[in-house]
């Protein structure tokens, strides 16, 4: 069986896993990069904390001892369901079976300004774009005179209150009060804000209330600003504009707030659900569509009792329905009855700052904060890493920056035409 996997995230290179060696299938894995990134740590990255090599590794490298593995680095162009094959920027692809593992992109909802100024955190290109120009920013802000001017270059607002948003806002607050100070002694004096900007009445929504509660102290008693039931509305010459009429001078807008699920043609339109995600049943087979199937975020199921409205788009959803969708297919060859997904939701959890996080349980359910919280979430993200390396070296940056409350990593590296 001919298995094509549109897509190397969590969700497309745990299928892989799980069909690796097995015999009766040939796998071909495509993706416009050359590696899978651990998605949860890239704002570690664009905040100097942890190297791109941290929480990336190679496909080909990953999968090497496996005998019916292959990689096609391209992006996917259109595809052909009558004739079961596709098209792809590197060539054609045929298969017997199509999975969409591709993942969401960045949603700006339309706003044309902030899709073209705004700084996105949604790839490890972002991260590594994200930390050029903020380090740009700090080193133009360091020699201009205008206050003003030094004021809205390191300004930083940002959009999204979910774990991405409180995360990289409890980064940048710590930052603040202690590398910044250090490194540049002529902005000590400068009164630049933290803004955390989030549409809903609360910070991290799919989580508890006490956690929302707990982080919103936390980030306050850091310094971030944070600002509810309000939208960016418009960004443009370094002017952030509101949906309750403020406006805030700054040269850096992180949007984070939200994804959206891809279009991708010759699958019709009545395929897609709410968010541009493809409408799947029980199996992650695409209603309609025979040998095609999507999981993770570019999925729509609603046939999982416990979440008749879709699951979350989080990580834990894509590695389960990868590996389930993995066994389904051995159970296909094998004839075997195949199994519907139900998802076990472990809990949620988000780091606030040093020592600081929220963790929520589901078994047992209980609500964690502080120091211990913020164990849990290092060991988890630690061990969820793909391999040893990435562990090894995430673990040795994590411990300098714990015992020297600082980091070295603050290089503006950019491409020659950048």
């Amino acid at each position: 069986m001919k298995i094509v996997i549109i897509g190397g995230g969590f969700a497309g290179i745990n299928l892989a896993k799980k069909l690796s060696n097995e015999t009766g299938f040939e796998i071909t894995l495509v993706d416009k990069n050359n590696y899978h990134f651990f998605s949860p740590l890239i704002y570690q990255v664009a905040t100097c904390f942890l190297e791109a090599s941290s929480i990336s590794y190679p496909f080909r490298m990953f999968l090497r001892k496996t005998k019916n593995f292959h990689f096609r680095l391209g992006t996917l162009v259109k595809v052909f369901p009558n004739q079961y094959k596709v098209l792809l920027t590197s060539g054609e692809l045929e298969y017997d079976c199509l999975i969409f593992a591709c993942g969401t992109v960045t949603n700006f909802f339309d706003m044309k300004n902030v899709q073209a100024n705004a700084i996105p955190m949604k790839t490890l290109d972002d991260a590594l774009d994200m930390r050029n120009k903020l380090l740009q920013r700090i080193e133009q802000a360091s020699i201009t005179t205008d206050r003003a001017e030094k004021t809205k270059l390191l300004t930083i607002v940002v959009a999204g209150g979910g774990p991405t948003g409180v995360e990289i806002s409890g980064m940048f607050a710590e930052m603040k009060n202690s590398i910044i100070q250090k490194d540049y002694p002529e902005l000590e004096d400068i009164n630049a804000e933290i803004y955390l900007v989030d549409g809903g009445k609360a910070l991290l929504s799919p989580m508890s209330p006490k956690s929302q509660q707990d982080t919103y102290k936390a980030l306050t008693k850091m310094g971030v600003k944070v600002k509810l039931n309000c939208h960016v509305t418009d960004y443009q010459n370094d002017w952030v504009m509101f949906s309750d009429g403020e406006s805030i001078a700054s040269s850096n807008l992180i949007w984070a707030a939200g994804v959206t699920g891809q279009k991708i043609e010759g699958i019709p339109q009545e395929a897609y659900g709410r968010g541009n995600r493809l409408w799947v049943d029980a199996y992650n087979q695409l209603i309609g569509s025979p040998d095609i199937y999507a999981i993770g975020d570019a999925c729509l199921q609603t046939s999982d009792y416990s979440f008749p409205n879709g699951h979350p788009q989080v990580a834990q959803v894509a590695i389960q329905q990868g590996k389930n969708l993995g066994h389904n297919f051995i159970n296909l060859i094998e004839q075997k009855s195949l199994i519907p997904f139900t998802y076990i939701d472990k809990g949620s959890m988000a780091m606030i700052g040093k020592s600081k996080a929220v963790v929520d349980l589901s078994r047992p359910r209980l609500h964690l904060k502080g120091f211990i919280a913020w164990i849990i979430w290092l060991v988890i993200h630690l061990f969820s890493l793909t391999h040893r390396r990435n562990r090894a070296k995430t673990l040795f940056n994590w411990a300098i920056a714990f015992f020297t409350k600082d980091q070295s990593l603050r290089m503006i590296i950019r491409p020659k035409n950048d």
